[in-house]
């Protein structure tokens, strides 16, 4: 038996009981992003999700081809790294720190690092401080550094002004300072290219230094000789930890191409994919209507990827918060993690809503045959024949 788990980056499910204490009460942003639009997801309807509590938008098919539910966050957060840190068994106590600003003391230390100042220093969306202040970073070579509703530091530079490397190396000295009382969650390249009225960021360039998680299901596995495949920016996340094999992925194309070769080809016991398209490229920015193609070329998508299971194989499908295209302001919504599966079994059960996201951790660990005693309650049980 093999396993692949694919997150839907930020296709939320609907508003968790705690959202309004994020801000967030009534989002959903799979049920909105449809509404708005009117695109159909039949290969996702056909395995389930329409019948998924709350879920509005598609049909509640009376066959479903294969299991569903929706996961609750124990987690008190709404990021990346939490959500993927819960799903392989690690439930924070406390979020990480967020800034509005970064402190005086450690703008200093990353001024004398890069040996150069910096602009910016302020919460923003990516795209429009790149426009705002793309114009200043050409004329002084200064980097761009911001941050987000999320715990991260993100600099931005230029690939004609500072070379890739050099903004890695900038970044991994910014990952060494923003430590104690200074921890973000992760440290992001954002290299990009272009003219004043029409930069790019590099997806592909992108890089995400997280700080590290304690032992997860991924380590787990690896103990146990079991191979972990990381495609797109899962590496990032877990800082390596668990990953026997790492794929980088500049779009959600990409990332589903390497899924469907990984599975062909059997070069891992868990694939483990992050399209992060969803998110990064229309939620972030209120797209609308391309959050509903993206969904549309996901689905489209998904009956090769069923094709690629060996018979024994588990195909599972989760998302790890939301952020909703329809919500006021650009940050991710405090939402249910969607829940489709595809196995030997499964076909047809109801998995409810899970305590936690852990649970998919725990579910992995058990249909691989590994033993996992930290959070999360298995389901494997529904999957098997």
């Amino acid at each position: 038996m093999r396993v692949t788990l694919v997150v839907l980056d930020s296709v939320g499910v609907g508003a968790l009981p705690d959202a309004d204490a994020f801000g967030d009460a009534g989002a959903h942003t799979l049920d909105h992003t449809l509404a708005r639009t009117g695109v159909a997801l039949p290969h996702l309807a056909a395995l389930g999700l329409g019948r998924v509590a709350g879920v509005t938008s598609l049909p509640a098919v009376e066959a479903p081809e294969g299991a569903y539910g929706r996961l609750a966050e124990r987690s008190p957060g709404k990021d990346t790294t939490t959500g993927h840190w819960e799903f392989m068994g690690v439930v924070l106590d406390a979020p990480f720190r967020t800034f509005e600003r970064f402190p005086p003391a450690l703008m200093d230390a990353l001024d004398a690092a890069t040996g150069r100042g910096h602009l910016g220093n302020e919460v923003a969306s990516g795209t429009e401080i790149l426009e705002r202040l793309g114009p200043a970073h050409l004329a002084s070579g200064d980097p761009i550094v911001y941050t987000s509703a999320d715990s991260v530091l993100q600099i931005a530079a230029h690939v004609d002004v500072v070379p890739l490397e050099t903004l890695y190396a900038w970044c991994d000295a910014a990952r060494d300072l923003t430590v104690g009382p200074h921890a973000v969650a992760r440290v992001i390249a954002r290299p990009f290219r272009g003219e004043p009225g029409a930069f790019e960021r590099l997806h592909d360039k992108r890089r995400d230094l997280s700080v590290a998680p304690p032992p997860t299901v991924l380590d787990a596995l690896q103990d146990a000789g079991r191979r972990v495949l990381a495609i797109g920016k899962i590496d990032d996340i877990y800082a390596g930890r668990g990953v026997s094999e790492a794929r980088k992925t500049g779009s959600n194309d990409e990332g589903i191409a390497a899924t469907l070769e990984a599975m062909r080809t059997g070069a891992a016991d868990l694939t483990f994919t992050n399209l992060v398209d969803f998110d990064a490229v229309y939620g972030h920015r209120r797209n609308v209507a391309g959050y509903a193609e993206a969904l549309a070329r996901f689905d489209a998508a998904l009956p090769e990827l069923r094709a690629a299971r060996g018979p024994d194989d588990v195909l599972m499908l989760v998302s790890d918060h939301g952020n909703d295209p329809t919500h006021v302001g650009t940050d991710h919504t405090r939402e249910y993690g969607l829940l489709v599966a595809v196995g030997p079994g499964g076909a047809g059960v109801d998995l409810g809503t899970r305590a936690s996201f852990a649970d998919v951790g725990a579910t992995v660990a058990d249909l691989l045959g590994v033993a996992w005693s930290g959070p999360g309650a298995s389901f494997a049980s529904a999957l098997r024949r």
